[in-house]
């Protein structure tokens, strides 16, 4: 529910344009409230499950968020208007960020070492589907229900999810942590500022926000504070938020490398590959979603055995393969992206990103926590989901310029409809000389993907062997 609602909204956009009778920056607010109050609170929530434990910390979060989630498909009927319907999403995301740090967690905490990598694997699998599964969900909610059920539709989830989880996931013991305010502060406003910047930098084209505040100053600022945060920790000798000894662990370092790479990847290749699909080809967003069906089904298929190789095979193998992998895929992408090319090559490049994607998901979460004490599995946790969507953002906003900037090499200033994908033009109606260039520009964009993947494949060069495998 917490992945899928992160790119289900961006199918609706349309549709909420005309619900709500705004323009589509009002619009890219619905998303953008959501991932700021998901990814800003992350280091903190992470923590409140080592200090009060993960089960009613993670319960808390799962009922807000679908409480949030009945908020948001009723604001349209109580008249709430887009403003009730963005507040909903601060909520939800709260929620959401609420819960994610739990779940990794519980694992490492139920899990010993050895037998970690398969769990592990699952909860990747399940993050790894659920990102290329919102838009198609999106599409078939939007077709056949409307748009109130892309948020309804986490309802029966969530009550079913939290009846679950009160009955099965056990209670596991707290450690006592004072609460680093300071900390707190300084991770929140300088994850706040970076965040916005790097998420909204687009829609201000780089400058002026409001007053004299712009957006590189805000990103300035925003590293700036994160620095302070960083030498904070250093010297509280106390209870710091994120006790930088995790990272005299070298897998939980490089870990977050690469989970950083793998955030900005898939997040960057689908603004351009479903800008294609709609925009040159005139597939609808359910069609386009199918298109990549076989990446989610074959994701979900394979996560049981790359957990069961987790367990046994050094992470180096596994995660550098697979990045290797999801960059092959990638490129078979762009040689599919033309005017006329079969869909088959499409729907072929999207079975290798489905074989590559459970290498990486689950092997990644299992190195970064296989080491981690018990006693900050928590802030553990909330450094790895942060880092996570940090790459997300930053795929988000770098992808938005680069296509963008091809965009305008391959077909002028204007592009069709003025903006990067056309919105509102559909394959059938771009010359072809216009849809030969824009495929050519949404093609190259992936180029950027590709590469940053590939430095996820570097860090995974520098894996050191787990510690239950030396037993061996």
């Amino acid at each position: 529910m917490i992945l899928v609602d992160s790119t289900i909204v961006s199918v609706a956009t349309p549709t909420l344009m005309e619900a709500f009778d705004t323009d589509v920056n009002g619009v890219l607010w619905v998303s953008s409230a959501y991932l700021l109050a998901y990814a800003v609170p992350l280091l903190v929530t992470g923590r409140l499950g080592d200090r009060f434990g993960p089960r009613p910390v993670y319960l808390t979060g799962l009922a807000v968020f679908t409480v949030a989630s009945l908020w948001c498909g009723l604001s349209g009927e109580l008249g709430l208007g887009l403003s009730g319907l963005i507040a909903a999403r601060v909520v939800q995301g709260l929620g959401a960020s609420l819960m994610t740090p739990q779940t990794m967690t519980v694992i490492t905490r139920t899990f010993p070492a050895e037998r970690r990598g398969t769990a592990m694997a699952l909860w990747g699998a399940t993050a790894g589907v659920a990102t290329l599964a919102g838009p198609l969900l999106g599409g078939l909610l939007l077709d056949s229900l409307g748009w109130e059920w892309i948020f309804f539709v986490n309802l029966p989830v969530g009550v079913i999810g939290w009846v679950l989880a009160f009955r099965l996931v056990p209670r596991l013991a707290t450690h006592s942590h004072r609460f680093d305010l300071l900390g707190v502060v300084l991770s929140g406003v300088g994850l706040f500022c970076l965040v916005f910047g790097l998420q909204e930098g687009q829609v201000y084209d780089w400058g002026t926000i409001w007053s004299w505040i712009s957006v590189p100053l805000l990103i300035g600022v925003g590293i700036a504070l994160l620095g302070l945060f960083i030498g904070w920790q250093a010297r509280n000798r106390r209870e710091p938020l994120v006790p930088l000894r995790l990272f005299g662990d070298r897998n939980f370092s490089l870990a977050n490398v690469a989970i950083t790479t793998m955030g900005f990847t898939i997040t960057a290749m689908i603004f351009p590959f479903y800008i294609w699909a709609q925009s040159v080809r005139g597939l609808s967003p359910t069609q386009a979603a199918l298109v990549m069906a076989p990446s989610s089904v074959l994701s979900f298929l394979l996560a049981r055995y790359a957990g069961q190789l987790t367990d046994r095979v050094h992470p180096r193998i596994l995660v550098g393969s697979g990045t290797v992998l999801l960059a092959a895929g990638l490129g078979l992408l762009t040689l599919a992206m033309t005017p006329t090319a079969p869909l088959w090559q499409a729907l072929a490049a999207a079975a290798v990103l489905g074989v590559a994607n459970p290498l990486i998901w689950g092997p990644l979460s299992t190195t970064a926590t296989r080491n981690l004490p018990m006693a900050d599995a928590g802030a553990g946790a909330g450094v790895y989901n942060t880092t996570r969507q940090l790459g997300a953002v930053l795929g988000s906003a770098a992808i938005a310029v680069l296509m963008q900037a091809r965009i305008t090499a391959h077909l002028g200033s204007g592009g069709p409809a003025g903006s990067p994908g056309g919105a509102g033009a559909s394959g059938a109606d771009l010359p072809p000389m216009v849809a030969d260039g824009l495929s050519r520009a949404l093609a190259e964009s992936l180029y950027l993907p590709m590469g940053v993947i590939l430095l996820g494949a570097l860090a995974a060069l520098f894996f050191e062997r787990p510690r239950h495998l030396l037993r061996r």
